[in-house]
């Protein structure tokens, strides 16, 4: 009997590009993963209109449904335990998570954030990294920990800043790597190969020096 295929649920904020990017690597064969949950903290958000149209079961619960954020992250994370997924992915989820919910999912909860992390956690990306004069921006997985945006990190893309760059275009150039490198880090722990120890991540049994990148590393 085949095992079973790896449980994966997202959870967005808003457009759901990078949901996207692993339900098109799901439908191409390349991505041997069940999409169990697509949730929101907005009842609009387009992510889960790309959900419905996929199949996977969707849920929205506002913040207004819950008298504490605190409060509101236990209901959460509740509901998206019943779908028993074996990794939460945030793909664009724009909250800060209490941490007393993370606790049971340390290892089992990834994030894919718009920098080369550590650097400019938070808000405006893009932004920061062009007043900054940086050479180079990209995107950053890696596991979620009750710091903001510092959590282990597994893998990195890298694009070069442009005289004139934008924050919206460097913004557009990026997320074509952020759907490479997304669905990338998903198949290797998909796979078993991506695992954290304790605060060190490992590939294949060996700890990782510093994050993989894509496009270099031999994933």
């Amino acid at each position: 009997m085949p095992p079973s295929p790896f449980r994966i649920a997202v959870l967005a904020s808003g457009r759901g590009s990078n949901l996207q990017a692993l339900i098109d690597a799901r439908r191409a064969g390349t991505l041997p993963i069940e999409l169990v949950l697509v949730a929101s903290d907005k009842v609009d958000a387009y992510a889960l209109r790309r959900a419905e149209a996929a199949g996977i079961p969707t849920l929205a619960l506002t913040p207004k449904s819950a008298p504490t954020r605190a409060a509101y992250d236990a209901d959460l994370f509740a509901r998206v335990a019943a779908a028993t997924p074996d990794l939460i992915v945030l793909a664009g989820f724009m909250r800060i998570i209490d941490p007393a919910v993370l606790v049971p999912w340390a290892g089992r909860i990834v994030n894919i954030h718009p920098s080369l992390l550590p650097k400019y956690p938070g808000l405006h990306t893009h932004r920061r990294a062009i007043e900054a004069g940086d050479a180079l921006h990209g995107a950053t997985v890696h596991y979620v920990t009750a710091e903001l945006d510092g959590g282990p990190p597994i893998a990195c893309a890298e694009i070069p800043v442009h005289a004139g760059d934008t924050p919206e275009r460097l913004a557009e150039r990026l997320l074509v790597e952020e759907h490479r490198l997304l669905v990338a880090c998903i198949a290797l722990i998909a796979a078993g190969r991506i695992t954290l120890d304790g605060t060190r991540v490992r590939l294949d049994g060996a700890a990782l020096a510093t994050p993989l990148r894509l496009g270099t590393d031999p994933w």
